[in-house]
């Protein structure tokens, strides 16, 4: 009866643009991340630009939750609105976390599979601008979010088979070598298969949101 009687109230639509903006920033931040990780002296510009998007990020995330509390008709449950930015900053979060480890460790290069992961969560990221517009009419887009989520976690699986190849290659580099480089190297690949793991939490907020409203 509540689901009923919500879906004839006017609703709160500004949600989606902040989740538009939020999801810039994520794109803006993996594309700064791949940059990073091609490597050389402007690594370090590159770290910098993505704590800059991480705090752009966080900027947004906190007009989300304010909007939550002060607004009486939400596009959907409270609750679902703040997990959803919640998945989403922490993905920009985890961004910042890969750049602190290489801005730490002094990294100028980096291995190829870190290198091509660097690719896939540009996909990620892109996937997530793709999704939420959809979710204004979530009725009408089942089979598209649904497609875009599934396509996400594929993406997740990917990155952890890249994280294993690459941990595996790094290991044999340097078994018989620096020890502190396979450290650091396998500090780099957790760093950015967390940031895989935490699109894939947004993919499963976007699909408990879908199940919810269908």
């Amino acid at each position: 009866m509540m689901r009923w009687f919500r879906a004839f109230l006017p609703k709160e639509e500004r949600f989606f643009d902040l989740f538009a903006r939020h999801a810039q920033t994520a794109v803006l931040g993996a594309q700064a991340l791949q940059d990073m990780l091609r490597g050389g002296e402007e690594t370090p510009v590159f770290c910098q630009r993505i704590n800059q998007i991480e705090n752009d990020a966080d900027g947004i995330t906190r007009e989300v939750l304010t909007a939550v509390r002060r607004t009486f008709i939400t596009p959907f449950d409270r609750g679902d609105i703040k997990n959803l930015i919640t998945a989403m900053d922490d993905a920009v979060d985890q961004m910042q976390q890969t750049a602190k480890a290489v801005m730490l460790f002094e990294v100028r290069v980096f291995e190829p599979p870190m290198r091509e992961i660097g690719t896939l969560l540009v996909e990620c990221a892109n996937l997530v601008v793709r999704a939420l517009p959809l979710m204004q009419s979530i009725g009408h887009n089942v089979a598209m979010l649904t497609a875009i989520t599934e396509e996400l976690t594929k993406l997740e699986g990917r990155v952890d088979d890249l994280h294993d190849i690459g941990l595996k290659e790094l290991f044999l580099k340097h078994r018989n070598a620096n020890t502190m480089d396979f450290v650091v190297g396998a500090e780099i690949y957790d760093h950015l298969e967390k940031v895989a793991d935490r699109f894939d939490d947004v993919a499963n907020e976007i699909s408990s949101i879908v199940i919810e409203q269908v």
